[in-house]
């Protein structure tokens, strides 16, 4: 038998574009003489749907699609993903469906199993979970169809207080008694540096544990924060992996069953992954997906100087191109000419519009309008914050005028603790680096400047500023990046307690200080921006913290 495998890129709600690009594939897969071509979960109507499961029209549109596709699968086998009705008076109205077409007509329906409610996956909110087992037999192969979390009953996991068995049933468990030919599995699985190899572990293990091969198609683009890489994977029966799809792009495969159960194919895959270059592909993805399906061309940002606007702005340009992208460089009297200097040579490396608008006019006027107000007063933290507003209100202004969509340059340890003006330089439509560890911003640059110096090395190198008062540094605020970025990850990654942190031999009132902070600005970034996910704790939706708890 040979199946074919079709990693693409779906867009939620567009049944046109979803419908056609199937179709298209299944023709491809004809002239190719495949007997099965497989697409991915919920490849009908886009992943994920969200509450647009809750409008009768949209589900009807799913049908509509599904019949669709159906009417132009004859003479091969289809397997795609699209949300089914549950006629049983109990229970909710939908299922997560693989819908299994053969010669033009739907020949069996596989609804999901476990359904995942935890980090960015709420599926129990829309869906009921299936309770009936069974296979398809197709040209003498018996396949099990499985829907992406029903392979991962079992994760490991760094965090005490979590539970590795998340479920009361394995879905293969009980297809296994039906003694299938092969594990088909439809996925819809975002990215995250953190579990590079822990997916791919998990199909290894099935494969291993059932002696079968394993199919897994996942989904690939951005759909707004979140970001699915593709990387779908063919086991062999041993554990050793046949191939692996392209990672952040669409791809198409032939595989030949027999080939696939006599372990015949084998690749060598990287056991050590280049993090950084995945996150650096994962974020042009991301940018570029949430342009293309908001129907937006143009981008803008606040060029600073500084690391953190460097290499948003690089990627930017790598996922739109230079002649859609249109920085500002915002100086006061604070800012130092090599911020300046550092950002025009940035963006002449780039071959970017840039424009220069000295912001100490429009906020000394502000200084003046509030002068019998905050007379006898202090300058602080306010007279700070006044300049961070006034550069967001001038680049909401260009993004006003022009149409571009305003760019978010905040990195995760800053959103983290609260290092960030709201209204100023949290301002934008997108967050790109937002779920970056600033130690992991630096990392970034350096990867942009593999081949050639396209970020000038001294904003790299030299100490991070919001320059806002004389002499102003992060440290003065902060400890060092390092130090707090481990932390960081140890209390929102790992979801350690502050006791277990300090016990690890962190200094106490450090580890004290930074969690409160974390803890107290949750305000902030609820009024963020959508923040582009490459981790499993990104702030946003996977991450729901209540705005007025009392817990510390």
């Amino acid at each position: 038998m040979k199946i074919a495998l079709a990693q693409l890129n779906y867009h939620i709600g567009n049944f046109e574009k979803n419908t056609s690009v199937i179709i298209d594939h299944i023709e491809k897969a004809k002239n190719d003489q495949v007997d099965l071509i497989v697409f991915s979960e919920l490849s009908v109507c886009g992943y994920p749907p969200q509450d647009l499961l809750e409008k009768k029209s949209f589900i009807e549109l799913c049908g509509i699609a599904v019949e669709e596709i159906a009417a132009n699968s004859n003479d091969i086998a289809v397997i795609i993903g699209s949300p089914t009705l549950n006629y049983h008076k109990k229970g909710k109205k939908l299922y997560n469906s693989a819908i299994f077409i053969e010669n033009g007509e739907v020949k069996f329906i596989q609804n999901k199993t476990l359904l995942p409610t935890y980090d960015i996956f709420d599926e129990y909110r829309y869906f009921e979970p299936n309770d009936k087992f069974n296979i398809v037999e197709y040209k003498g192969v018996k396949i099990a169809i499985t829907i992406c979390e029903d392979l991962w009953d079992f994760r490991p996991t760094e965090n005490t207080f979590a539970r590795n068995q998340l479920y009361n049933v394995t879905p293969m468990d009980k297809l296994i008694e039906y003694k299938p030919d092969l594990i088909l599995n439809i996925a819809a699985s975002p990215f995250s540096y953190t579990k590079i190899w822990g997916r791919k572990n998990v199909f290894i293990r099935n494969a291993k544990k059932y002696n079968l091969p394993v199919f897994t198609l996942n989904q690939v683009g951005a759909q707004t924060e979140l970001i699915f890489d593709g990387g779908s994977l063919v086991v062999n029966p041993d554990g050793t992996i046949a191939d692996e799809m392209k990672l952040f792009a669409e791809d198409y495969k032939i595989y030949n069953l027999e080939d696939i159960k006599k372990c015949s194919v084998k690749k060598t895959i990287d056991e050590d992954p280049d993090v950084i270059a995945k996150i650096h592909d994962a974020l042009v993805l991301g940018i570029h997906d949430y342009f293309e399906k908001m129907n937006f061309t143009k981008a803008t940002l606040g060029l600073s100087g500084g690391i953190d606007s460097a290499v948003a702005l690089v990627i930017a340009v790598q996922a739109l191109g230079a002649e859609n992208v249109r920085v500002l460089l915002l100086p006061s009297k604070y800012s130092s000419d090599h911020s300046i200097t550092d950002a025009e040579i940035l963006a002449k490396n780039l071959g970017v519009k840039h424009d220069i608008i000295n912001i100490q006019d429009v906020v000394d006027s502000f200084n003046k309008s509030f002068q019998n107000i905050f007379k006898g007063l202090e300058e602080d933290i306010t007279e700070e914050n006044i300049q961070a507003r006034a550069r967001g209100t001038i680049l909401m202004a260009l993004s006003n005028k022009f149409g571009h969509i305003l760019l978010n340059t905040s990195n995760k340890s800053e959103a983290a603790v609260g290092y960030g003006t709201l209204y100023g330089d949290m301002n934008g439509g997108l967050s790109v680096l937002g779920d970056v560890y600033k130690a992991d911003v630096y990392k970034l640059a350096r990867y942009i400047n593999r081949n050639s110096e396209i970020i000038p090395e001294n904003t790299i190198i030299k100490p991070p500023s919001a320059e806002l008062r004389p002499e102003q540094k992060d440290s003065d605020s902060l400890p060092d990046y390092e130090t707090l970025d481990k932390i960081l990850f140890e209390y929102i990654e790992l979801q350690k307690t502050q006791e277990d942190i300090i016990e690890e031999g962190w200094d106490k009132i450090l580890v004290e200080r930074i969690i409160k902070l974390v803890d107290s600005n949750e305000y902030k970034r609820y009024q963020a921006p959508p923040i582009l996910r490459i981790s499993t704790k990104a702030f946003g939706a996977g991450r729901r913290m209540p705005l007025v708890a009392k817990y510390h």
